[in-house]
């Protein structure tokens, strides 16, 4: 092995011996961040995540909560809870975005954007926006799927982050906000009629609230009824400094009277931004309400927090409330909610030991997969090289990159594979990525009897910047090799290698990770190649692993 003269050599950050693998597979929740502090207490973000703009909805004494996917597939993320702090993936609700042919291309910024989850009458539903389609509508007697098809409710450009309403005349209503990039407006709410099966908007709908004046980007309305008033729940002032109002009439085209009900104070949580409104069930006949939200952390993405609840003279107050102004700051620490029995820690998957025959529910593709992309097997992941679109100037117009979200501020992803190239090919390359608008990452690539380890750099990828590149070492082909990326707080990133696992060269750059489109940075893996053939090679990874 040659190694680039550059390098600096860490040492053994972690040991990857028996017990270290074994205790990794034996615990399944997060090692970076978990929001229960189990004794009676959490603390926020709940999900340290990216599942922007949250919804949700309580069956029984169970929660479920959907969020914005944009054009990540699978789509429409499925969440459950029985205590509103312990969140697992139970699946997705859309396999493939429709207009299927117009998402097999990477869309960044587009597709899934604000949905709202409802159960009504022994179904779920899920409402939502496409702002270059319309509002969709699906279906499911299982949270877990199968999902139905996507329903276009209605068709148009700039419509967007709907929420229905039944009511209890019978009559279905939807509310919606606008998108001034597709509609040409913004900063209004309107209601609007649908047909019994919530299946089609069948008027015009009325402009019910306009934000212009004191809440500009008022958006991501939630629609409630409650003692006889209408509510609406929405942001304005924009993710990063905006606040929480709510609307409500005894009307549910108004006049609605307006209040702030939740702005970030003293709390060092900008935003806080949109989400949804849950009352617990009920224990030894008392009940309480909650909010969950999103606070916009740049290159972490959209977290999502609980906010306790209550209401005074039919207005909620969301947060603690200090001052007895009506307007509550956001916690950072609270007691758990209300539930008959204590439920243990949960949180969504990271590390994937790639044992299942499906690939784990963390994972998503930047547009619409093909089946020959991935195939999981008996003990690890193989990625197969597929071509880079004509188009694709760098990895930010490739399909076919596997990502997940950041789950915490500080985190090492370490992963093992082997590349096997075409030997009819050249420059198949495959490794581990920080993907957002500029993007760094670290890869083999196959040349004559030889395979590179390059280091890459992509700045303003998403405006078609080339990569810049470093040759680190070579190896033998076939041979394999441990990657590895290290992000300490403010998404400083680091990549190092390693054949044995346990002594790591690190590049010695400091990579500083930048947000996509709407979204997070996220981490993952690609396997690619120039060149159209009957063939190709292809990348085992035998676990990928996210530590502290």
């Amino acid at each position: 092995m040659k190694v680039n003269k550059y390098y600096w050599v860490a040492g053994a950050l972690l040991a990857t011996s028996a017990f270290a693998q074994k205790s990794i597979k034996e615990t399944p929740d997060s090692q970076t961040w978990v929001a229960d502090l189990q004794d009676g207490r959490y603390q926020n973000p709940i999900l340290h995540a990216d599942y922007s703009d949250p919804d949700a909805c309580r069956v029984g004494e169970d929660y479920y909560m959907t969020a914005s996917s944009f054009d990540a597939i699978p789509g429409l993320p499925i969440l459950h809870s029985k205590d509103l702090v312990n969140w697992t993936l139970i699946g997705h609700a859309l396999p493939r975005q429709v207009p299927i042919g117009h998402f097999e291309q990477t869309q960044h910024g587009n597709g899934v954007w604000a949905p709202a989850i409802r159960f009504h009458k022994g179904e779920f539903y899920i409402y939502y926006p496409d702002p270059d389609f319309g509002i969709y509508v699906i279906k499911a007697k299982n949270a877990a799927g199968p999902w139905s098809e996507p329903v276009l409710v209605e068709g148009g450009k700039g419509l967007i982050d709907p929420c229905p309403l039944w009511d209890d005349d019978g009559q279905v209503y939807l509310v919606h906000g606008w998108a001034g990039s597709r509609a040409g407006i913004k900063s209004v709410i309107t209601v609007k009629k649908m047909n019994a099966d919530g299946t089609k908007v069948t008027d015009a709908g009325a402009l019910v609230y306009d934000g212009h004046k004191t809440d500009p980007t008022v958006e991501g309305p939630k629609f409630y009824k409650r003692n006889g008033y209408y509510y609406i729940f929405a942001p304005a002032g924009g993710v990063a400094t905006g606040w929480q109002i709510v609307l409500r009439s005894k009307n549910v085209y108004g006049p609605y009277e307006r209040k702030v009900v939740m702005a970030e104070g003293k709390s060092g949580i900008n935003g806080p931004h949109q989400g949804a409104w849950v009352t617990t069930s009920p224990v030894n006949g008392k009940t309480e309400d909650w909010f969950l939200h999103f606070q916009d952390k740049s290159e972490y993405g959209r977290v999502v927090h609980l906010q306790p609840m209550k209401w005074v003279n039919d207005w909620p107050v969301i947060g603690t409330d200090p001052d007895g102004d009506g307007v509550g700051d956001p916690v950072l620490t609270y007691i758990k909610p209300l539930t008959t029995q204590k439920y243990p820690v949960a949180t969504p998957p990271e590390s994937d030991e790639f044992t299942m025959p499906a690939l784990g529910k963390q994972w998503q593709w930047q547009a619409n997969p093909k089946s020959t992309w991935a195939m999981p097997a008996a003990g690890f992941l193989r990625l197969y090289s597929y071509k880079t679109p004509e188009q694709a100037k760098n990895l930010w117009d490739v399909p076919n990159v596997l990502l997940q979200k950041f789950p915490a501020e500080e985190f090492t992803v370490t992963t093992k594979l082997r590349l096997t190239p075409n030997a009819n090919l050249m420059n198949e390359k495959t490794g581990l990525v920080i993907m957002g608008q500029s993007y760094a990452g670290i890869y083999l690539r196959s040349g004559k009897n030889k395979t590179e380890l390059i280091y890459a750099v992509c700045r303003k990828a998403s405006d078609g910047k080339p990569e810049t590149e470093r040759i680190l070492a070579e190896f033998k082909p076939e041979t394999d090799l441990h990657l590895r990326v290290k992000v300490t707080k403010g998404g400083q990133c680091e990549f190092g290698f390693s054949e044995d696992g346990a002594s790591f060269k690190m590049t010695g750059d400091v990579f500083q990770a930048e947000a996509g489109r709407w979204i997070g940075a996220k981490v993952g893996l690609f396997c690619t190649r120039e060149t159209q053939t009957n063939d190709s090679g292809y990348a085992d990874y035998e676990w990928f692993r996210i530590t502290r």
